[in-house]
């Protein structure tokens, strides 16, 4: 039977669903980063380049799922907070060599045994079996094939 208008419940919806747990999750993040400057997403691009050294703009939009004009923001951020350093290849301008610096690399040491917490605090009163279960759902629902414990 088709849903009608009248029926139609956006607090029932995915899109909704995942919106409202991906805020209690920012708002879990902000209550526990003791950094009030550093953001989610900032965190997740340290992480990416000390994962990924040598990386491009490129690289770091694909590992984090943000769009390359947002990361170019981002890094600016990242780079006036001396967290990192750009400098363009020797000869190529278009190449960008982009490292932590040793101030970044500390950010991502303290942060990181936060993060673990914020995730457990996200996934609240969840037992084992249901938090691998969201998250082997959520990665068929972004089209990622592979399993949780790669």
């Amino acid at each position: 039977m088709p849903v009608t208008a009248a029926d139609y419940r956006f607090t029932e919806q995915i899109g909704f669903l995942l919106r409202r747990a991906y805020q209690r999750h920012a708002a879990i993040f902000r209550e526990i980063v003791p950094d009030s400057q550093l953001t989610a997403a900032q965190f997740v691009v340290l992480c990416t380049l000390r994962d990924l050294p040598g990386c491009q703009v490129r690289d770091i939009a694909a590992a984090t799922a943000i769009d390359e004009p947002s990361v170019r923001g981002i890094l600016e951020r990242l780079k006036w907070r001396e967290l990192i350093t750009i400098s363009h290849e020797p000869g190529d301008a278009r190449q960008l060599d982009i490292a932590l610096t040793p101030a970044g690399r500390t950010v991502v040491d303290t942060i990181t045994p936060l993060a673990v917490q914020i995730s457990e605090l996200t996934f609240g009163d969840l037992d084992e079996d249901e938090r691998a279960t969201i998250v082997r759902l959520l990665r068929r629902l972004i089209g990622e094939e592979r399993g949780a414990a790669e």
